[in-house]
């Protein structure tokens, strides 16, 4: 070989000379032997010896062909996977109601664009077999459905309009792409504008284009607040009413407490106990008890209602429990998880009446160190049940300020105020002696608020406000999380080597990398930092810092909102990793077996293990542990819907009126407010922010007017008036006041 011939073979292996069609085979040939790995730009330019700004530029360039291609895919900025998917994909459908829908393939969280005239009429959920059309230049990606392999739901809720001739069901602008037709024999009664639940019997196909369906259910007139209430929880499968045969089942069941029973648990009768629970609850299921020792020790006991000691497993009522899995909590009632027998007579531990529980038990010191503890089948006597409200007014009179984490000052000879003032006031040191512990050992502080309601005897909301956490919520909250990470640890902490049993925990992961990342870009321009990678701990610490920092700050709650975007949803599963935002290596949830299904679980094994059986069938029970998380999820919506419900009408009678509010959302379609004064939020929409022609940053979570560079930022305040309140919709629609930004117009809008 010539040495000529040597030095150009050099050259091009070293990316010299290369064409853009030799460096695109290069390319292609490196994601071929890599199939499974991603490449960032910095492993391609050096396993190509790409090491001139040209020949990067040039392979910058190639890249986004081949992505545009479809030959590889873009995982973030700068990095890149070999494309393995065919032109035919499964997936999910994701319906948006500006027609804009989506396929989200198996195994990605990438949507790719669905025209109306290719979706087959799927619907949100529905599982769908796509094909990939042919990429036009300058267009996105977009896929056509070639068969709806499996429906999300057959049963739907909407507004009945019956004419002369035919009746429809309208449902929500965003389920179904039209209305569902109804053969007038099948309306089961039901007339024009009733609410009703509607099975479909026919979907769209070759020879015919319309939806056809049958009422199973007439819910009642559209604005009767118990009919509102019901839709919701149709619209999300969840149960509106109770099943007979279950109920019936429920009031065969004794609450008698038999001699065998007391024989088998720990007496805690004569020790003083007590509940604290909301005002207006019915169902309590946990209590705490104290007691000091003879060795200067507290005993801390958190007595849990022993709900499967009634409800056994594979009966009528533990189907119908699995099924719920959770009680829903709507802005003014409560869809219980077992029928009222049990959840607000039986199992409840009521003040003044003998109640079977299972309880950790904890002996503290002067500084709340755990010395010893023990999980034990029992039977206590509430000596007194408080609401949050009345524990907070003794722990207030005895000196106690609320905020400071502070306990009560010592009474000295006057002693506590109050009967029971020295048993609250204690528990309540206890607990802050356990939450500063535990915040220095690694849990989040997350300061959330709960927008609540007062309602009329009709269900019309008369006043809605922030419901913040005092120190008697706080007292509770301290002590459930600690049995919960006991009775975790209990099972799952074994000898290294040796494998633990299968249990239900209650998991949270660490927060989204790129979320982080899209964090630390936010908050740089306030001068804030944030550690978004190294060890668990090292990132919490950062975060609380990062809290602490924005305190009292105007950009505070914009902050922790971010934050909280960053943060993984928390699950139930059999397979443990620990609990990013509480630091916990263990958890479970053992506390609230009335209103949740997966502590009911918990008690199960736990006393299976406690009396010497061998591990559970992990598949069964990973299985249970989705369908609660699932269901969990479905009840947050519906919640958070009928929150909306109460919003819309709650300022029904105030449109044109105006408000100080702050921008808490912006998307491609409009800017969130919400309103200062009482916390409703709204839209105002992108159509009616006609200064200027706006492009949504999402990144760093802002509108930038292209023309005048005016910009909307989350956080930012603006003023507003209330345009429309579709109550139907539960949609609340803002406009700008003509004074927005006042004199700080320009501070605020320009960049």
């Amino acid at each position: 070989m010539g040495k000529k011939d040597h030095q150009t073979k050099k050259e091009r292996r070293n990316g010299k000379r290369m064409t853009k069609k030799q460096l695109a085979q290069t390319l292609s040939e490196l994601f071929s032997s890599q199939p499974d790995k991603t490449l960032t730009l910095k492993d391609i330019f050096h396993a190509l010896h790409l090491d001139t700004h040209p020949l990067k530029m040039l392979a910058m360039d190639i890249l986004e062909e081949m992505t545009w291609d479809d030959a590889i895919t873009k995982v973030n900025d700068n990095s890149y996977k070999l494309n393995t998917k065919g032109q035919v994909q499964e997936g999910c459908f994701v319906r948006k109601v500006n027609g804009k829908n989506s396929f989200i393939p198996d195994g990605s969280d990438k949507p790719i664009f669905v025209s109306e005239r290719n979706s087959m009429s799927a619907l949100t959920g529905d599982r769908v077999r796509v094909s990939m059309m042919a990429r036009r230049r300058n267009h996105i990606k977009e896929a056509q459905v070639i068969e709806i392999l499996q429906r999300a739901k057959d049963q739907f809720v909407g507004r009945l309009r019956v004419d002369k001739d035919i009746a429809f069901l309208v449902t929500p602008e965003n389920t179904l792409a039209q209305n569902i037709l109804i053969p007038k024999s099948k309306l089961k009664g039901g007339k024009t504008d009733d609410k009703a639940v509607v099975k479909v019997t026919a979907w769209p196909d070759n020879e015919h284009k319309s939806i056809i369906g049958e009422v199973v259910d007439v819910l009642g007139k559209t604005g009767d607040n118990d009919v509102e209430m019901n839709t919701i929880l149709a619209q999300y499968g969840l149960p509106y009413k109770y099943p007979r045969n279950v109920e019936a089942a429920a009031d065969k069941i004794s609450g008698d407490i038999t001699d065998q029973d007391v024989a088998e648990r720990e007496d805690f009768r004569s020790v003083w106990t007590c509940t604290i629970d909301p005002k207006d609850a019915k169902d309590f299921d946990d209590a705490l008890s104290i007691r000091r020792l003879d060795n200067g020790l507290y005993e801390v006991g958190v007595h849990i209602a022993d709900v499967s000691h009634y409800v056994t497993e594979g009966s009528v009522i533990d189907r119908e429990a699995m099924k719920r899995a959770t009680s829903v909590y709507l802005v003014d009632r409560t869809i219980p998880m077992l029928p009222e027998r049990l959840c607000n007579f039986i199992c409840s531990l009521r003040p003044n009446e003998d109640k079977l529980c299972y309880s950790a038990v904890f002996n503290l010191d002067d500084e709340a160190e755990v010395r010893s503890s023990r999980i034990v089948h029992s039977i206590i006597r509430s000596n007194r049940r408080y609401a949050y409200e009345e524990a907070q007014l003794v722990l207030e009179d005895n000196g106690v300020v609320d905020g400071t984490g502070e306990p009560a000052p010592d009474p000295g000879s006057k002693g506590y105020k109050d009967e029971y003032g020295w048993e609250l006031c204690t528990l309540d040191r206890l607990a802050k002696q356990l939450r500063k512990k535990r915040f220095k050992d690694g849990s989040v502080k997350f300061d959330t608020e709960e927008l609540h309601f007062d309602v009329d005897e009709k269900g019309h909301p008369i006043h809605c406000y922030f419901k913040c956490s005092k120190d008697a919520n706080k007292l509770i909250e301290e002590f459930m999380l600690l049995a919960n990470r006991t009775v975790a640890e209990s099972v799952g902490r074994v000898p290294k080597g040796k494998k633990a049993k299968v249990f239900p925990y209650r998991v949270h992961d660490n927060p989204d990398p790129e979320k982080m990342e899209t964090l630390r870009k936010f908050i740089a321009p306030f001068g804030l930092k944030v550690k978004i990678d190294g060890t668990r701990r090292a990132m919490i610490k950062s975060i609380n810092k990062l809290m602490d920092d924005v305190n009292g700050q105007r950009e505070a709650k914009v902050v922790q909102s971010v934050t909280l975007r960053a943060m993984m949803k928390a699950k139930y599963t059999t397979h443990n990793i620990g609990h990013f935002g509480l630091g916990f290596d263990y958890y479970t949830h053992f506390t609230s077996p009335i209103r949740r299904y997966p502590d009911t679980m918990v008690h199960r094994l736990l006393t299976k293990y406690q009396q010497g059986s061998r591990s559970a069938n992990e598949k069964h029970y990973e299985e249970l542990c989705e369908h609660c998380s699932d269901m969990e999820q479905l009840a947050q919506n519906a919640e958070r819907d009928s929150i909306k419900y109460k919003m819309v009408e709650f300022m029904g009678d105030k449109i044109g009126n105006e408000y100080d509010a702050h921008i808490s959302g912006i998307t491609s379609y409009g800017i969130y407010a919400e309103i200062d004064e009482n916390h409703c939020e709204g839209m105002v929409p992108m159509r009616d922010l006609d200064d200027d022609y706006y492009e949504f940053d999402e990144k760093n979570f802002l509108l930038r007017g292209r023309r005048h560079h005016h910009k909307y930022q989350l956080g930012d305040p603006i003023r507003i008036k209330v345009a429309k309140a579709n109550v139907e919709k539960r949609q609340l629609d803002f406009i700008l006041a003509s004074d927005s930004f006042g004199k700080d117009k320009d501070k605020h809008r320009i960049m």
